[in-house]
């Protein structure tokens, strides 16, 4: 080749693009920055006291968390925030001043397709109207498979997720009995704390939950469909005796006379009923969450119900009735975990637990073994 022809050889190595790093950078600031997210309790208990929104996520993913360190500092958060005086944090309830008790929690429920959501945002906007702090505990189902929840509560109440007087947070359920979340009422405590006077629990649907939601809060409420087939024949009888209140949803339209009708036979199946220990009798209306027709008399059904169970003590005694359910439900999940978190049980499960896959062994047996020489 000529020394002097200045043409490169296609075989030579032309200078390339610099190979991107191994090292993903945003990902390592990302993750320097959940770190430094989690806070001391001091700076969790000035933030929830003052209302900040941002730190009332972060207590409540802590207290939903299952690290035992996050556990730990989740219950010292929990046990401050009842030391608080919650007559110094929210004002009186609208037709109740001078009471001396502040705030309510509302449980919602009802069947798949009944406008749970809807109905929440209509009632919650009606709330926030009158000047009150609303947090709506949306518990979504997780599934048993992977685990995961749709939480979709905030994409369906777009106007209330707005509202600068509420606060909604979509929980999954965890697998817990019916749906609702085993740190719902942990939540509880940390918004009421936070300055919400008005705390909505909605279920997934109706089934053994509702159980467990009566038992965290002040009032029922059961929203039902009209034209859905035989109505009373198509919810449990326990469930109404449960109820507070049966408020027949999609009240509008066509679907208006059915709803009449549906009232009038539910209102009779009601007093049917034993009577409440608290003398209260179930109230059933009518409201359409789409129009909003009917919407604030719920509201004055609720104050009405508040009212007249202050008046007589059941408040406080219902108050005080779950705090002793909340005591032995404590009382077991602290068995529980340490019976399983036990090094010897460990070991020990994992063999019987083959035994009684293989049919080599009944749970009975196996059961009894565990605890033989304990």
């Amino acid at each position: 080749m000529d020394k002097g022809n200045k043409h490169k050889s296609a075989l030579s190595v032309q200078a390339g693009v610099e190979p991107p790093s191994q090292v993903n950078a945003e990902a390592i600031r990302n993750l320097k920055s959940r770190k430094s997210s989690f806070l001391s309790t001091p700076q969790y208990l000035e933030g929830i006291f003052e209302g900040n929104r941002t730190i009332l996520s972060k207590a409540i993913t802590l207290i939903e968390s299952s690290r035992s360190d996050h556990q730990a500092q989740a219950q010292e958060i929990i046990s401050e925030c009842l030391k608080t005086p919650k007559g110094d944090l929210l004002p009186p309830l609208q037709g109740r001043a001078g009471e001396g008790l502040s705030g309510i929690r509302i449980g919602i429920t009802g069947v798949p397709g009944v406008g749970k959501s809807t109905f929440i945002e209509a009632l919650g906007k009606h709330v926030t109207g009158l000047g009150h702090k609303l947090a709506v505990l949306a518990v979504d189902p997780s599934s048993t498979i992977s685990k995961g929840s749709i939480l979709g509560d905030k994409t369906r109440m777009e106007s209330l997720a707005i509202d600068p007087n509420a606060f909604i947070r979509p929980s999954a359920s965890s697998g817990s009995l019916g749906g609702v979340a085993r740190k719902t009422r942990e939540t509880i405590y940390l918004c009421e704390a936070a300055g919400f006077d008005v705390v909505f629990v909605e279920t997934v649907g109706v089934g053994q939950s509702e159980t467990v939601v009566k038992s965290m809060v002040d009032f029922f409420l059961l929203l039902m469909l009209a034209g859905a087939g035989d109505e009373l024949q198509g919810i449990k009888r326990g469930i109404i005796e449960m109820a507070d209140a049966l408020i027949i949803n999609k009240a509008d339209g066509d679907n208006l006379k059915k709803a009449k009708i549906a009232a009038m036979d539910y209102t009779k199946a009601v007093h049917l009923f034993p009577p409440s220990h608290t003398g209260w009798i179930p109230v059933v209306d009518l409201c359409s969450a789409k129009t909003h027709e009917g919407v604030p008399k719920i509201w004055e059904i609720i104050l009405a119900f508040q009212t007249t169970m202050l008046q007589h003590g059941h408040f406080q005694r219902n108050r005080m009735s779950q705090n002793r359910q909340v005591f032995h439900q404590a009382i077991e999940e602290k068995l529980a975990d340490q019976f399983y978190t036990h090094p010897g049980i460990r070991k020990q499960l994992l063999e019987l637990e083959k035994q009684v896959t293989s049919g080599s062994l009944n749970p009975y047996q196996a059961v009894n073994s565990l605890f033989a020489d304990r």
